[in-house]
Parts: C-alpha cells; sequence; structure tokens
C-alpha cells in the first residue's frame, strides 16, 4: 500500500476500501506538488503569469463558454505537462547527479512536451482573442 492508501498496482494486492479520508489526503498531496511546481520551477511563474492574464482577458472580452472551454483546455494541458515534465526532472535527478544521455534525452523530451502544449495554447488563445479584438 502506498503512503496515501492507494495501491502499489500489484496483482496480489487487494484494492483498499473507499475512504474520504484517503481522498481528501490524495488531493492534500496533490496540492503539495502544485506548491513544489510554483514555488521551484521559474516557467511555472510564467504559466501562471499568462493563465491570469488569459483569465483577465476573457473576463474583459465577456467569452463565450465554448471560448472558454477552449482555454481552459489549453491552460489545463500547459500546466498538466509542466507538472509532468518537473516530475520527470526530479526523478531523474534522484536517480543521477552525473550527466548522463540517456537521461538527458527524457528531460529534454518532457521538456518538448511543455513547449508543444504552451505553442498550442498560445495559437488557441490567438484564435479565441483576435476576433474579440477586431470586432
Amino acid at each position: 500500500m502506498r503512503e496515501n492508501g492507494e495501491q502499489s498496482g500489484r496483482a496480489d494486492e487487494r484494492p483498499a476500501p473507499f475512504s474520504l479520508q484517503a481522498r481528501a489526503r490524495s488531493f492534500r498531496f496533490a496540492f503539495a506538488g502544485g506548491r513544489v511546481l510554483l514555488t521551484t520551477q521559474h516557467n511555472a511563474w510564467m504559466h501562471a503569469a499568462a493563465t491570469v492574464l488569459v483569465v483577465l482577458g476573457g473576463l474583459a472580452t465577456r467569452l463565450a463558454p465554448l471560448e472558454w472551454a477552449l482555454l481552459a483546455l489549453a491552460m489545463g494541458l500547459v500546466w498538466a505537462l509542466e507538472a509532468m515534465n518537473t516530475a520527470v526532472e526530479l526523478l531523474a535527478d534522484e536517480v543521477s547527479l552525473e550527466q548522463r544521455p540517456g537521461i538527458g534525452k527524457a528531460k529534454d523530451v518532457a521538456a518538448f512536451g511543455v513547449l508543444a502544449a504552451a505553442v498550442a495554447a498560445a495559437l488557441i488563445g490567438m484564435f479565441v482573442f483576435v476576433p474579440h479584438l477586431f470586432h
């Protein structure tokens, strides 16, 4: 059994019974991860600033629900991939602090995932906001 009360994935392990306390604990772990992300990753600060600007811009331009949905999906994707990139980096550094080509490639691939999501989010932002700016 993992520290947060969830299964480890072993085939011989029975599922733990549902528990609100275990669910609350898993949310605390998730929010702790968010704190790690925001306090240790400079790129997360840029994502936070962009998120605030997008939300303020959306409120100012009175976006339609579908536009909000597209922006929320784009922002969520960027945040999720930034979190996964940070997790890859932290795990890789825990495994080995020496320069290892395979670990470096894994970090680069994870970083590319964030970049691809950020570019897609920027394009979605343009598609959503440009018509409002020139209307």
